[in-house]
């Protein structure tokens, strides 16, 4: 018919893609393999991958120490360390951090003051068991005069002090909290005796005084 337009239709050829590289082409081919070969091996060297889910292998012991909830004291230690190293602290305190014997001369401190170690309980009860037998066999015994002994406690030292009994005066220097001891350095220098100050850290306290945190030698 004269007004029907014909259609034609366009043959688009699809061009082809590059070619795979021959190593991918080989891989592929031993991917689409038949069947896998089974390997035997002996039951001595076999692999045995382990399964750490539920209800299999045990887990090995791992160092979880970041993901421990510390007790709140240590954590407390440690900010307090840490704003001691920060802040600007005062002279008064600070002198406890600063002012402290080396461990050589805290070895000779201790030293001198074993010499004059309180004595013990059971030291105490055969000295008391001593003079009553001597009382009860008729003996006359004499008041024996007390010794000299390295005395504790911070009232004690205060009264010590206050009496120009003290000749020196021996602080730790990590008391806990500060404001038990921060008086005595100025009031010791009141009365001109010598001030030691000493590490904890450093020392052990309980070989000679049973943890004390003040020492004093009358």
């Amino acid at each position: 018919m004269a007004g029907e337009k014909k259609t034609v239709k366009k043959i688009v050829k699809r061009k082809k893609g590059a070619p795979l590289p021959e190593v991918i082409r080989q891989e592929k081919s031993k991917t689409k393999g038949p069947s896998k070969k089974k390997v035997y091996m002996e039951a001595l060297i076999q692999k045995k991958p382990k399964d750490f889910r539920v209800g299999a292998d045990i887990m090995h012991k791992m160092d979880v120490t970041r993901f421990v909830k510390w007790p709140k004291y240590i954590r407390l230690q440690r900010q307090k360390a840490i704003l001691y190293q920060r802040i600007k602290i005062p002279p008064t305190v600070n002198q406890f951090n600063s002012c402290t014997l080396d461990r050589q001369a805290a070895t000779q401190l201790f030293k001198l003051m074993d010499k004059y170690r309180p004595e013990s309980k059971r030291e105490k009860v055969l000295r008391l068991k001593k003079i009553a037998q001597q009382k009860a066999e008729g003996k006359e015994v004499a008041p024996a005069k007390r010794p000299l002994t390295v005395l504790h406690g911070v009232n004690k030292v205060t009264t010590l002090i206050e009496q120009k009994k003290a000749q020196l005066v021996c602080i730790a220097g990590d008391v806990d909290p500060i404001e038990i001891v921060i008086h005595l350095p100025a009031f010791v220098e009141k009365w001109v005796f010598l001030t030691v100050s000493l590490r904890e850290a450093e020392l052990d306290w309980e070989d000679l005084f049973t943890g004390s945190l003040l020492q004093l030698l009358p």
